[in-house]
């Protein structure tokens, strides 16, 4: 993208923002503000036992956040991963068992969502890709040490 089209795009932004602020009923603003009740059903789960919390909680930590990509759902802060969070707490609450939990999960966003993708034939190539490489370099390296000796 040149510079003009960045300079361009930013103004685009910046007058959508100030449209936005200056006209706050509106249905296009940029910011909508989370319903009270939303935020505190996604933000204070009441667990029936520590051992449910403690479930929950390392369940949402084996979780990978689908938009922020490095981050487990109890760290991230993005709107998925409270609702992710929010799922988590309503199936641990209904007396889902963990692999039903990831299950419904990974059936909803694929293998991504899990830190330790299963081995199959869908991950083979992430599993074996680094080994490939590394074998690969190896033999590159082999070679230029016995074309070195050569000369």
């Amino acid at each position: 993208m040149n510079q003009w089209a960045k300079v361009l795009l930013s103004i685009i932004v910046l007058c959508s923002s100030v449209s936005a602020l200056a006209n706050p009923d509106s249905s296009s603003s940029l910011f909508v503000g989370a319903d009270k009740e939303v935020v505190e059903s996604v933000e204070l789960f009441e667990f029936n036992s520590d051992d449910e919390q403690k479930r929950a909680i390392d369940l949402a930590k084996q979780l990978r956040c689908p938009q922020c990509q490095n981050q487990n759902l109890v760290e991230s802060n993005s709107p998925i991963a409270k609702d992710l969070r929010l799922e988590v707490y309503q199936q641990i609450k209904a007396g889902k068992t963990d692999e039903e939990v990831v299950s419904f999960m990974t059936h909803r966003f694929g293998d991504f969502v899990l830190y330790e993708p299963p081995l199959n034939a869908k991950t083979y190539v992430l599993w074996l890709l680094p080994l490939l490489l590394l074998i690969g370099f190896g033999i590159m390296a082999v070679k230029s040490v016995k074309k070195n000796r050569k000369e």
